[in-house]
């Protein structure tokens, strides 16, 4: 994404109302003073009255607030490949993850692998606004939404946006909107369910919900997830915060709903970390990604062509915990889908945490990585070779040597994966594209991908990797349509 924005082009997505650029371009009206979402249903002003910016960050340096009409906190993210420089794209992901809360730029930027100068050069290029602008915005912009759409109190609401003293919320609420949190609070329309906290998750259309809720059902993992028509529900752990929550879609086009509710228990202790639990929502269901971008990358392509037009859209759906995920890979090497999720079921119950009252089918937290590193997982129908791996890659977790942070590249993130006994290439690639949202990772080894790439006669390892070359920066997401045909869901998976 770069700050030189053709302003016709924008111009003429904003008077279309085009939802395709939600979250990529904003709008700051001169006369008003305010800025909006290409989407605003407010009169569309002169042009003449109209300066573009790619980011709300941006928007809320050059001194404009913004709209409470369309409401900016509820807009997609910006898509990791937006022409965005690569070590941006993963500081803007740790600042979304609170990097910037309490630390400074300077171990940012020692996290993506820069100098702190360089880093404040690269956002204001790319984003339009420094690392600490963008911080602010994104904590700003969350306390919005929770003030509108939630009954919190506000010195929770602080706590849950990244605001380190309420006075710090009061203020930065009051010099964006000129109001306090009392003003913004006053005749908004909440939705609040009981002890529930529903939040609205904005994303760029089209989106393929049956599709996504297929693709996760095959492998939810029993008493943790649980997946019907019309919805996804899972229990959480997140520091102290335990709880449920569920995904549905929201009353507003174009978005999902997300409802949070905290184990009474955790919930007498503190507020659950509501940033933190809605970025990972947004990240199982990707939210984030540029549909209109995938689908121009994959219009030519012969093997990619038929099955985009076929699916309608594709996303690359993800995991609200990284290790959870990991653990699913791990079960995952040279057994089906069902069998993997028959495994991930058995080390569940005997390893996970059970809910102090059953939800449903929901019925446990996913084990941590000390309780997997240190349990016994004898008797579950694994192997000698899996159980080591599963206590190796656990371990590697728990003493900090294996992360899900976005901070490294893809090519690092699977050198440090590969380096854990029993994890290879393919697990760790299927890690760095569902656990991380690696956009290129891609398992080449993969035999369902081979099968589905030589029309169910598998190709070689090797001529898998020269065909995906012409999907990059996107092999996840063709992986994801390769992996969507039916007779492939079933397959055993490669080793390792």
């Amino acid at each position: 994404m770069s700050t030189d924005l053709d302003t016709d082009l924008c111009y003429r997505a904003f008077l279309a109302k085009d939802a395709r650029f939600d979250g990529r371009i904003f709008v700051c009206v001169t006369s008003t003073g305010i800025y909006c979402r290409p989407i605003c249903p407010a009169r569309v002003p002169k042009k003449s009255n109209c300066r573009f910016v790619a980011s709300a960050a941006a928007a809320e340096a050059a001194g404009f607030r913004s709209c409470l009409r369309c409401r900016p906190e509820t807009a997609p993210g910006t898509p990791a490949w937006v022409g965005t420089q690569a070590s941006v794209s993963r500081a803007l992901r740790l600042i979304e993850e609170g990097a910037l809360d309490k630390g400074g730029v300077e171990d940012l930027a020692e996290r993506v692998g820069l100098g702190a100068r360089q880093l404040r050069r690269l956002f204001l290029a790319h984003v339009g606004a420094t690392p600490q602008a963008v911080a602010a915005n994104r904590r700003l912009l969350a306390a919005k939404q929770l003030i509108s759409e939630t009954d919190m109190g506000f010195a929770d609401i602080a706590f849950a946006a990244g605001f380190q003293s309420l006075r710090r919320f009061n203020d930065a609420v009051r010099a964006s909107y000129g109001v306090p949190p009392t003003a913004l609070r006053r005749g908004a329309a909440r939705e609040n369910v009981g002890d529930a906290i529903t939040l609205r998750l904005g994303f760029r259309p089209p989106f393929e919900w049956t599709q996504m809720l297929g693709y996760l059902s095959f492998r939810a993992i029993p008493g943790v997830e649980e997946i019907t028509s019309t919805q996804y529900r899972r229990s959480f752990r997140l520091g102290n915060a335990r709880g449920h929550l569920t995904v549905a879609p929201g009353k507003k086009v174009n978005t999902l709903d997300i409802s949070i509710r905290a184990d009474v228990h955790a919930r007498a202790n503190s507020s659950p970390p509501i940033r933190q639990i809605a970025a990972r929502a947004r990240r199982i269901f990707d939210l984030d990604a540029e549909p209109s971008a995938i689908a121009s990358a994959f219009a030519d392509d012969p093997v990619l062509a038929p099955r985009l037009a076929q699916a309608g859209s594709i996303r690359v759906p993800g995991a609200f915990d990284g290790f959870e995920l990991g653990v699913r890979a791990i079960l995952g090497q040279q057994v089906s889908v069902k069998g993997a999720t028959t495994l991930a079921g058995r080390v569940v119950k005997r390893c996970g945490e059970a809910l102090r009252e059953a939800d449903g089918a929901i019925t446990h937290h996913f084990p941590t990585a000390e309780a997997l590193a240190d349990g016994d997982l004898s008797g579950l129908g694994l192997t000698g070779g899996r159980i080591s791996a599963l206590k190796a890659f656990s371990r590697a977790v728990a003493d900090g040597k294996v992360n899900f942070s976005p901070a490294t590249g893809l090519d690092e993130k699977i050198e440090e994966l590969c380096a854990v006994p029993g994890i290879g290439p393919w697990t760790a690639h299927y890690i760095a594209l569902r656990a991380i949202g690696e956009p290129d990772a891609f398992p080449a080894a993969d035999l369902g991908l081979r099968k589905a790439a030589g029309n169910g006669v598998p190709i070689s390892t090797r001529a898998m990797e020269d065909m995906a070359q012409a999907w990059r920066p996107w092999r996840g997401y063709a992986a994801l349509l390769l992996w969507m045909e039916p007779d492939i869901q079933t397959t055993a998976l490669a080793a390792d």
